[in-house]
């Protein structure tokens, strides 16, 4: 019987998945990492949080999301970081002078050749230009081309396509219920009663669940860098 892989600094892959639920970062200089999303790391690398002056430069040029700044950090230097997020899958992406929007509490980290912006869709961020990020799903992710509706707690981002409308059914609207709901806020809603619907081109990521991946206060989670 075989025994587990034990990895070290010289076994890790460069910038590749170490299994489904854990990515490995070659990092040599700079990257954007999300606190409380690396687990583990080999070398010498500083982590500075964004706002401490040092990087003002980088971060004026790489981060324009000033209500996500506590969040995040910026890891520099040389070596290989262990990212995971509570056995999620994760996975990297590359975009090629690209735009894509994600859910910030599934985004882990990225490249600062690439630039993070607030959406205007609450919850998520938009990466653009070219570079590698890394985010977590729950499940597997699939790539849907528009038109389509989306439940919105399957959906984990969009790429190269307009921001989603909101779509409510006919009949989550009316009688009694759906008044209560319209005058008051209260009562669940489901993939049945509310999508995000898409048009025109481009690329929609989805979860193979509905259950949504929580994001987790800051501080709550402990770790070098984290």
């Amino acid at each position: 019987m075989n025994g587990p892989v034990i990895h070290d600094a010289h076994t890790l892959p460069a910038d590749d998945n170490i299994n489904p639920y854990a990515f490995s970062v070659d990092l040599d200089g700079q990257w954007f990492l999300q606190k409380g999303k690396m687990v583990a790391y080999y070398g010498k690398i500083d982590f500075q949080g964004i706002g401490l002056g040092r990087l003002d430069r980088l971060i004026a040029g790489s981060f324009h999301s000033p209500l996500h700044a506590a969040d995040w950090v910026v890891a520099e230097g040389r070596g290989k970081m262990v990212l995971a997020d509570r056995a999620f899958d994760v996975n990297s992406y590359d975009l090629d002078d690209g735009n894509l929007t994600v859910r910030s509490g599934n985004l882990l980290a990225f490249e600062p050749s690439l630039a993070l912006k607030q959406s205007i869709v609450p919850g998520f961020l938009t990466l653009i230009g070219t570079g590698k990020f890394v985010a977590a799903s729950n499940g597997p992710v699939v790539f849907m081309e528009p038109p389509l509706r989306v439940d919105p707690q399957a959906l984990v981002g969009w790429a190269d396509c307009p921001s989603p409308c909101h779509h409510y059914d006919h009949a989550y609207l009316r009688g009694i219920v759906g008044g209560v709901r319209a005058h008051t806020g209260l009562g669940g809603t489901s993939g049945e009663e509310h999508q995000f619907e898409f048009v025109g081109a481009g690329t929609v990521l989805l979860q193979s669940t509905e259950r949504m991946m929580d994001a987790i206060a800051v501080g709550e989670t402990g770790g070098t860098g984290s």
